[in-house]
């Protein structure tokens, strides 16, 4: 759809060229998103040799961003490895579609987008609607890497949804994991996801969108959709804002608390704790006491 044929729903403040926002990841956000991004691939061995990779975009402002640093880390070009950008839509609203296809068009991501049935099909489900939603969107996205021939897909999560994911299972679900930077498929053979932006830190997206002038879909979930002050049903999204104010608080009296949960990931002290889970099974300290 060309922009002539669609009306702009920026407005009045449009936002910077392509060229000016490329630039400002090579340069001002140089080290906060593109140097952070390229850490986290290599710290965790995301990209490899000979991958296909889908970079799945929701919408939002990280999915969009990560996005334009694949593009920037496959300019440089180190070792062949290719890219498709995807899109799955959902049951969006005709404004939130046309949204993501400016976007697009602006920051020059040659997107796919593909159509589903997940908000039709969850939307009168009573429990966990959430839940039952996200299983949903990761399997068509799954499905639909695998028909291009790719054998990753990206999502966008960032340093800020590690933490915060830690959080909420502990006060909310009784268990302790962490958000991991990359799983094979348990459903999908030779599939495995990645999360190349685990080590970004969510203000400086913030940053570099609100730099450049863009606007990016908040959630587009049919129930937030309709409900201007957002998910008051017990959701997951009201649940994550929840733990992120109180992540807030604490870091007003102590400032390494963001910190310090994401490396309580990797320190966690096995003779400490009463159990632990391995591949399903559950193990009590009283094994080895």
């Amino acid at each position: 759809m060309s922009k002539a044929e669609t009306p702009s729903l920026y407005g009045d403040l449009m936002p910077c060229s392509r060229e000016d926002i490329e630039k400002s990841i090579r340069k001002k956000f140089k080290h906060d998103l593109e140097g952070r991004f390229e850490k986290a691939v290599v710290q965790y061995s995301l990209i490899e040799e000979g991958d296909h990779i889908a970079v799945c975009i929701s919408g939002g402002k990280d999915s969009m961003l990560m996005a334009k640093l694949f593009q920037e880390i496959k300019r440089h070009n180190k070792f062949p490895f290719s890219l498709s950008f995807i899109c799955m839509d959902p049951g969006y609203l005709p404004a939130n579609r046309q949204l993501i296809e400016e976007n697009c068009r602006i920051l020059g991501i040659p997107v796919t987008i593909f159509d589903t049935p997940i908000f039709g099909s969850v939307y009168n489900i009573k429990k966990s609607p959430c839940y039952l939603c996200a299983r949903m969107r990761r399997g068509y996205l799954y499905r639909q890497a695998k028909e291009l021939g790719c054998n990753k897909i990206a999502l966008g999560h960032h340093y800020d949804d590690v933490i915060e994911t830690i959080l909420m299972g502990m006060l909310y679900s009784g268990q302790y994991q962490a958000m991991m930077p990359k799983l094979r498929s348990t459903n999908f053979e030779g599939m495995e996801l990645i999360r190349p932006m685990y080590l970004i830190r969510e203000q400086h997206v913030e940053a570099w969108r609100d730099f450049n002038h863009l606007r990016f879909l908040q959630c587009a979930c049919r129930f937030t959709e309709e409900n201007a002050v957002g998910a008051q049903h017990g959701s997951i999204s009201s649940k994550r804002l929840e733990t992120k104010r109180l992540i807030a608080e604490l870091k007003k009296t102590n400032p390494q608390v963001e910190k310090n949960l994401f490396r309580s990931t990797e320190n966690v002290v096995l003779n400490k704790v009463l159990g632990y889970k391995i591949h399903g099974e559950k193990h009590s300290f009283l094994e080895d006491y």
